[in-house]
């Protein structure tokens, strides 16, 4: 009996110190649970700080302002006489500020094709061999400046308005221009450059025989065509109506006009006309 007793206090307390135990150990797992939680909290607070003022999307200048900056999408137009360099300067352009080079001619092109109300009013001319009126052409010009990639990256209008009458009719179209850049050449280079000119008809690349001659390709030198007006005759004709025409059109663009001489390298040229446009 005895025994029986001494047995049953040693099993009471052999089961009073596994409770005692247990409620240790689960002592111990809460706080240390307790204490990674806490932690874990801490790092996400520290890391929200950081992501706050150190995450890519979030960088910022002196003074609060984003690394991005925001540029409104500029509108140029550039003039100058045939032969005096307009499409080599548009390559520079288009490059440097990422603008829409817009060419009246596939403009015009473009409607026809799609077969729009103003293409079908072109081709009507086109066909009868008239030129295309002011207003069409106008209205052509409105529509694509009016497209998506010209108000998102800007425009370059390339050698239009060629009359006072376009730039006159631009103005009432409410299309306006923060850069007019106007290359001017001595008649006599210009001549020189004409008359020297071959265009490729395959690939459409324009070579001068002097300063920019084409490849010594026989397949590329028996297609290049020297067009019919890219003479000295046809050429001094040529520069005599755009003088006139530019003289008028130079007075809807006065406040943001700047002149640049043509002549010289063509790369310090692009220089001094990137200056003027970011200015």
């Amino acid at each position: 009996t005895v025994m029986d007793a001494g047995r049953g206090e040693a099993s009471m307390a052999l089961a009073l110190a596994l409770v005692l135990a247990s409620i240790t150990m689960a002592s111990g797992f809460s706080s240390v649970a307790s204490t990674s939680l806490s932690s874990r909290l801490d790092l996400r607070k520290d890391q929200s700080k950081f992501s706050d003022s150190h995450s890519p999307n979030n960088l910022r200048l002196r003074g609060g302002s984003r690394t991005t900056l925001a540029m409104a999408a500029p509108r140029i137009i550039i003039s100058g006489a045939p032969a005096s360099g307009k499409g080599t300067q548009c390559e520079y352009i288009v490059e440097k500020f990422g603008v829409v080079h817009i060419s009246t001619g596939d403009a015009l092109r473009a409607q026809v094709q799609a077969g729009t109300e103003l293409g079908k009013m072109a081709k009507g001319f086109m066909d009868k061999g008239a030129l295309v009126p002011d207003d069409v052409m106008i209205g052509i010009v409105k529509d694509r400046l009016a497209e998506k990639d010209c108000k998102d990256k800007g425009w370059l209008l390339d050698g239009f308005p060629r009359t006072g009458v376009q730039a006159e009719a631009m103005e009432k179209a409410g299309i306006t221009a923060d850069k007019f850049v106007l290359l001017n050449v001595p008649d006599n280079v210009l001549i020189e450059r004409c008359v020297g000119r071959r265009t490729d008809p395959v690939t459409g690349k324009i070579y001068h025989m002097k300063f920019n001659p084409p490849p010594n390709d026989p397949e590329v030198l028996a297609r290049l065509v020297h067009r019919s007006d890219d003479t000295e005759e046809a050429m001094v004709k040529r520069i005599e109506q755009y003088k006139k025409n530019v003289d008028a059109i130079k007075g809807y663009y006065k406040s943001v006009t700047e002149e640049f001489d043509g002549v010289g390298d063509k790369h310090d040229l692009a220089s001094k006309i990137a200056k003027f446009i970011a200015k």
